[in-house]
């Protein structure tokens, strides 16, 4: 019998608030990008993502560029000490006992996020999932480049993306036989695809064509 693949977006969904928009704020606290500028294009990009138009390179080389220059020991103590901070309280009870649930039914686990695997990856493990399919960042001689590798895991990307890594999964997963879980609209493209859309304390957009569809709508916060 095949495993069931159990999809679940991250920001505003398992996380209760932006991972990629805290990161750009834990950096302006620790002194790593500028208050005034580096905040206002944060709060701008993030405008641009909730309605839908976000240009996802400029927003992935904005993002990067106060790393371009550190080395990845220190990248990486950034990083933990933003997950301790920031992204531990972003994490509700019933976020982790809906992934849980899943894994304890015998599904495969996915989290797949428009916000890159650098920042992920470590969020990825505090859910215990299979696997993670994020935005992966270019790197060259062991600093990031600013631009993104391959296919950029968002909007119609995001089930690009998808496809391409079940064609390599060594599990036989359908897609017209998972679940996922989104609270964004743009999402829709993946929604539209899955057996089973569940909207999860969804945007305005979203609410709306989860109730003209019929889909299902859930609340993860406390």
């Amino acid at each position: 019998m095949l495993r069931r693949l159990a999809l679940f977006d991250l920001d505003n969904t398992l996380l209760a608030g932006d991972s990629d928009h805290a990161w750009g704020e834990f950096l302006i606290s620790k002194g790593y990008a500028d208050e005034a500028t580096h905040r206002s294009r944060n709060d701008a990009f993030f405008r641009d993502y909730e309605q839908g138009y976000l240009d996802i390179h400029a927003y992935v080389a904005f993002t990067v560029a106060p790393l371009i220059r550190l080395s990845a020991a220190k990248r990486n103590s950034l990083l933990a000490e933003f997950v301790a901070e920031v992204v531990r309280p972003m994490i509700g009870a019933a976020a982790r006992q809906l992934v849980a649930r899943h894994r304890e039914q015998g599904d495969y686990c996915a989290i797949i996020t428009a916000t890159n695997d650098f920042v992920t990856t470590p969020i990825a493990r505090e859910f215990a999932v299979d696997a993670l399919l994020a935005t992966e960042l270019e790197q060259s001689g062991g600093h990031f480049t600013g631009k993104i590798l391959g296919i950029p895991c968002f909007q119609s990307g995001k089930v690009s993306k998808l496809e391409q890594w079940l064609q390599s999964a060594q599990f036989e997963f359908k897609l017209a036989d998972s679940v996922f879980y989104s609270d964004s609209i743009n999402d829709l493209p993946l929604l539209e695809r899955v057996a089973e859309p569940v909207v999860v304390d969804p945007d305005s957009r979203l609410l709306r064509t989860a109730e003209e569809r019929g889909w299902r709508t859930i609340s993860l916060r406390e």
